[in-house]
């Protein structure tokens, strides 16, 4: 007689029908009962630290498109990997993160490395955050868990594991589900959208970053040619939604009320779609919308349609209602489409020597990154010169934090080139970083040189948190302390990591070490000493 399954074989089996075969942690002592006797059809990504270990979960989730798995250790795991949890709510990423729980024998007494408060630590991070009552409830909770991951808005869950379940007789086999991953839009309201749009005089289209998350790229530019309006993306986005290089398009919007304001003056309808209304970050003082402009709305996260401060929104998935609206809208004829200056970049590049300007950097490299490479954003006061010589043309292929913190770009691009791995796609990861932003994760880049990942971290050596530096003039407050960064070798640093590196001159080696680094076989660490540069925050 065939005794029954235990708690660990049964979840195993059910995580390998969802297709969670991929795990990415950093192994405790309450976790090695669930990874005892792992499958050899599994997969364990190990990060030597846990906040790497989410974001590299991050990246791997965004680029399939498909949930993640995480397991972290206890409080002390998830405490280090909370930052990271930010990003991935921020940026509603579909995570599954687990963290193992002391024995429930001795949970009354707490014991050392005994989480007494587990389901409360994450929040308000995660979606949903759940102890299973008994041990046959883990399974369950796993497929509760991903129920809850991906449905809109997608985002992470939480499963606290006491390490004495997994050994527990299971009650049979788990039940499998499936869930809808989009939500269709109010028939009537959306009819009331459309006509709205129909009617409007000078309409202006923000896409953000939901639009290429639901992969409705194609969608939006056909939407935005029907209409013959300009287009911007939301401020700061963690990824591109419009060709930026199209004809139609005029840039991100500035980042403060005042600035919003003023960009939309001369519009009568703003037509906001997978993006905040709108995301503003800092403080600068103005009406919200300019006299005589309207605002419509379409997201799929009831979150956003609930914090907007100005507009009507309609709840639904970005993809769905711009594929309806492209047959709803009606569009004058006599309309005309914005005038886009053109501009003609030499491709004879003048010999600058380091440190370089940022602009020199970015310059230099557009005429040697490949086209379909993914371009992973880390170095903030140079997002204006990215923007302007590394345009997006291609679907899923920008990405950035959707928290505001640092520490998430390196391990992010670890989890994206993974990710491109399983899926079969072959392209190189193009990771700008700061200096100071790449000591938060750099643990990370040893999981890169393990798995000899295509990745080019071009890390700008400026010194300094320059962005910080720009906040402190904006905010008025001199003398702020720990804005400078002396003394790190980072070529040093990579090369311990076990990663190709090298340090440029000029602009000129810098074009050759790039080229170097896309024919090695694994990660490349490009330092490049830079100019310290202040971005403009109004």
């Amino acid at each position: 007689m065939t005794s029954a399954k235990t708690v660990h074989e049964v979840t195993y089996d059910l995580l390998r029908d969802l297709g969670l075969t991929t795990m990415f942690g950093n192994p405790g002592s309450t976790e090695q009962t669930f990874l005892q006797n792992f499958p050899d059809d599994f997969t364990y990504v190990l990060g030597l630290q846990e906040a790497s270990v989410l974001a590299m979960a991050d990246g791997f989730a965004q680029s399939t498109g498909k949930p993640a798995l995480v397991n972290l250790h206890t409080a002390a795991g998830t405490g280090n990997a909370m930052g990271s949890l930010v990003a991935a709510y921020r940026a509603n990423t579909p995570l599954i993160v687990t963290a193992g729980q002391q024995t429930r024998e001795m949970s009354l007494c707490d014991p050392y490395l005994n989480n007494p408060d587990a389901t409360v630590m994450p929040q308000p991070w995660v979606k949903w955050a759940y102890e299973p009552a008994r041990a046959e409830d883990v399974p369950g909770a796993f497929m509760r868990a991903y129920a809850v991951a991906t449905q809109p808005p997608a985002g992470p869950v939480f499963l606290s594991i006491p390490l004495d379940d997994w050994n527990k007789p299971a009650l049979g086999p788990a039940v499998v589900r499936t869930v809808s991953r989009r939500v269709q839009p109010d028939t009537e309201r959306l009819r009331e959208f459309a006509d709205r749009i129909s009617g409007a005089e000078r309409p202006l289209l923000v896409l953000g970053p939901e639009v290429d998350r639901a992969g409705a790229w194609d969608a939006g530019i056909a939407f935005a040619e029907k209409l013959r309006a300009p287009v911007r993306s939301s401020a700061l986005s963690d990824r591109c939604s419009f060709p930026e290089d199209h004809p139609l398009y005029g840039g991100p919007l500035p980042l403060t009320i005042a600035g919003v304001s003023e960009a939309l003056a001369g519009y009568d309808l703003v037509v906001v779609i997978g993006a905040q209304v709108f995301r503003y970050y800092p403080y600068v003082a103005g009406e919200y919308l300019p006299e005589g402009t309207e605002v419509l709305q379409v997201t799929a996260d009831p979150h956003l349609a609930a914090t907007a401060p100005v507009g009507d929104s309609l709840i639904g998935d970005p993809g769905t209602v711009l594929e309806q609206l492209l047959h709803l809208v009606d569009v004058s004829s006599d309309r005309q489409p914005p005038s886009r200056p053109s501009r003609t970049i030499s491709p004879d590049l003048p010999m600058a020597s380091a440190p370089l300007m940022p602009n020199d950097v970015y310059a230099a490299l557009s005429s040697v990154k490949p086209d379909d490479a993914a371009v992973v954003m880390e170095s903030t006061s140079t997002l204006a010169d990215l923007l302007t010589w590394w345009p997006t043309r291609r679907p899923g292929s920008f990405f950035a934090t959707g928290s505001g913190g640092i520490g998430w770009g390196v391990p992010a691009a670890v989890g994206i080139a993974l990710g491109d791995r399983a899926r079969g796609v072959k392209r190189t990861v193009v990771a700008s970083i700061g200096d100071g932003s790449f000591q938060y994760s750099i643990q990370a880049i040893w999981t890169a040189a393990q798995h000899k990942l295509p990745v080019v971290f071009v890390v700008q050596r400026n010194g300094e948190y320059a962005i910080l530096k720009s906040f402190a003039l904006l905010e008025e407050t001199p003398q702020v302390p720990g804005l400078d960064l002396p003394g790190l070798d980072i070529a040093s640093l990579a090369t311990g990591f076990g990663c190709r590196t090298a340090t440029v001159t000029d602009n000129q080696d810098l074009v050759r070490e790039f080229k170097a680094a896309l024919a090695a076989e694994g990660p490349t660490v490009l330092v490049v000493p830079t100019q310290p540069q202040l971005p403009f925050l109004g």
